[in-house]
């Protein structure tokens, strides 16, 4: 079964979670699905750079770790081509720590008494998300004064991916 759309889980409420006393809340959440977003930081690390370029959210919202993932990948490859190889340091900064969960059901026709199900189920876990605030940077890309004009496109083309209204803003 592919993935559900990101509306699903884009909404930034609190989810339904089992009592715990005295317990940690992962104990009752088990398989956790590893996370497609393995790399944080990429380009010259150690390097000095004139100007930060940060893409920050306008709404709080929670961020699948695939749409992260794509995020990334999709300024990383801009920016490698326009920029040279030491010239950019990319630091994607949240991180997918909260567990997705989804109660399954029948989505074939005649399966009526599946969608009562239980009021509030638990579900099994399926990925995991960053929780966003508004006004929070998710990824900074750092440059010098003449790369700034392909850093803001590299985050424009980043931002698309978040399916949520972002925006760039210069440091």
């Amino acid at each position: 079964m592919g993935l559900r759309p990101a509306r699903i889980y884009k909404e930034f409420k609190r989810p339904y979670t089992r009592r715990a006393v005295k317990v940690h809340r992962k104990s009752y959440i088990k398989g956790v699905p590893g996370k497609k977003l393995n790399n944080f930081n990429m380009g010259n690390m150690t390097g000095e750079f004139e100007h930060s370029v940060h893409i920050v959210i306008e709404k709080d919202s929670q961020l699948r770790h695939n749409a992260l993932e794509a995020c990334r990948v999709a300024a990383n490859a801009y920016i490698k081509k326009n920029v040279e190889d030491k010239g950019y340091f990319l630091k994607v900064r949240v991180f997918p720590h909260h567990v997705l969960r989804e109660h399954a059901q029948a989505a074939i026709a005649q399966a009526d008494r599946f969608y009562q199900g239980m009021s509030h189920p638990f579900g099994k876990p399926t990925s995991t998300a960053a929780r966003v605030r508004k006004g929070q940077p998710v990824m900074t890309l750092n440059v010098n004064a003449g790369d700034i004009t392909a850093a803001k496109e590299a985050l424009r083309r980043a931002g698309d991916k978040l399916g949520v209204k972002s925006r760039i803003l210069i440091e």
